[in-house]
């Protein structure tokens, strides 16, 4: 569910009309929904409330949507961050996220970005290699620190969703090999400035089948018991996020969330663990838009090329991923026609939809792409010189810019010259 609904003939985001937004702000522009950013968060943590030993951490993955008022949003809801940079961390902190409800994942943390973590006083690094187990050892030892540790498990499960956001196959990246992870404790639990507390799993974004997570938690469950017989204190769990949202009407819905619920109820049954958890697309996918005007309608050899202010370098999804978004006029007339969207960018693949039934438009119309509330603005690229856009939030009647529309100027005087390349 969202927050974007026809009054009158217009497309709103709440109570505000996008055409008066986008006379007071321009586009392209990204507009969020404080609404359903409440609402999404509230339904994740209803259906994840009770599992496992004491509340839940519901840590928010930053990289989905980093916006700082976004951020806040969240940690006002009791949500922490999952980040994956120093950067984000950095956000998380911004927007008032409590330290040990923050969790660092990913495979290229620097000695720097280790440092500032322990001084922020995370509450846990997931570990991807026993290098960077090492690394982080030396590190807190120095520091005088303990970092709180769990070693990122790839249980090599196929998650059926785009292979350049599957993580948890043999060949990805991410983790240590399953088979190998009981010697990775051994090994790591023997080095100063560690305190191994638990195990992370997460296998892809966007997953629409529950069969491939459950079988991956089945693997994770048997490696707490064997862990904790070898005398690990393995008191958490991070089972990572993923969990689908709706793009294509057409196509069968994800799970829902309460389905999700109940499948790791059944599979964590006798864990005996502080469950985790690291939601993103999930609460912000369907809570924002990318609002766009038509430059021009251009015709083509059989199918007409709707030509709109918005490029790839503004959502990379579909040149990247091949991904789909429903496309809506904000002022239908009520007639259908079928289109190639495409942006300004020099680039073929600057192509939104091909040969797309859609509301029927013209040059000046403005246009919707839904579900942009993650991996959108967070993606985005000055490529072409063409500055970001703006980010805008809607609460009820009200709006507000949480990241103002950059310049040209700004974008070009971060260029510096050389006195030798002076004419």
């Amino acid at each position: 569910m969202d927050h974007f609904t026809l009054r009158d003939g217009v497309l709103h985001a709440e109570d505000v009309s996008l055409v008066r937004l986008a006379e007071a702000v321009g586009t392209p522009a990204y507009v969020y929904s404080t609404a359903t950013i409440r609402r999404h968060a509230r339904v994740f943590a209803d259906a994840v409330a009770g599992l496992g030993r004491g509340a839940p951490l519901i840590a928010f993955a930053v990289k989905a949507n980093p916006n700082v008022a976004v951020l806040s949003l969240l940690a006002g809801l009791g949500y922490g961050a999952d980040v994956v940079s120093g950067g984000e961390l950095r956000r998380a902190r911004r927007a008032g996220i409590a330290p040990e409800k923050i969790v660092f994942s990913g495979v290229g943390k620097t000695e720097a970005e280790m440092a500032f973590a322990l001084e922020e006083g995370i509450g846990q690094f997931n570990l991807e290699s026993e290098e960077e187990a090492a690394l982080l050892s030396q590190v807190a030892s120095r520091m005088g620190r303990t970092a709180p540790v769990a070693f990122r498990v790839n249980p090599d499960v196929d998650a059926g969703t785009h292979a350049k956001i599957s993580t948890g196959r043999s060949e990805n990246k991410f983790g240590i090999p399953y088979d190998s992870a009981p010697a990775a404790y051994a090994r790591v639990a023997a080095l100063p400035g560690l305190a191994v507390r638990g195990v992370a799993v997460h296998i892809g974004s966007q997953l629409t089948d529950l069969a491939p997570l459950e079988r991956a938690f089945a693997k994770i469950g048997a490696l707490v018991a064997a862990l904790r017989a070898d005398g690990h204190a393995i008191a958490y769990a991070d089972l990572g996020g993923g969990l689908g949202v709706p793009y294509d009407p057409d196509r069968p819905a994800p799970p829902s969330p309460a389905a999700y619920g109940a499948m790791v109820a059944r599979v964590t049954q006798g864990w005996d663990v502080q469950l985790l958890f690291e939601p993103g697309r999930l609460i912000v996918g369907n809570a924002g838009i990318l609002l766009t005007r038509v430059i021009r309608v251009k015709p083509g050899a059989s199918t007409p090329f709707v030509i709109v202010d918005a490029g790839m370098n503004d959502l990379m999804r579909p040149a990247l991923y091949d991904a789909w978004h429903a496309m809506r006029a904000v002022t239908p007339r009520g007639d259908l026609f079928s289109a190639n969207i495409v942006g300004p960018v020099c680039e073929t693949g600057d192509t939104f939809a091909t040969e797309r039934r859609m509301d029927r438009v013209e040059g000046g119309d403005l246009v919707a792409f839904l579900t942009a509330g993650a991996y959108g603005a967070t993606m985005a690229s000055t490529y072409n010189s063409r500055p970001l856009t703006p980010e805008i939030l809607v609460n009820g009647p009200e709006w507000a810019t949480i990241r103002a529309r950059q310049t040209i100027e700004a974008l070009i005087d971060a260029d510096i010259m050389p006195q030798w390349t002076h004419p």
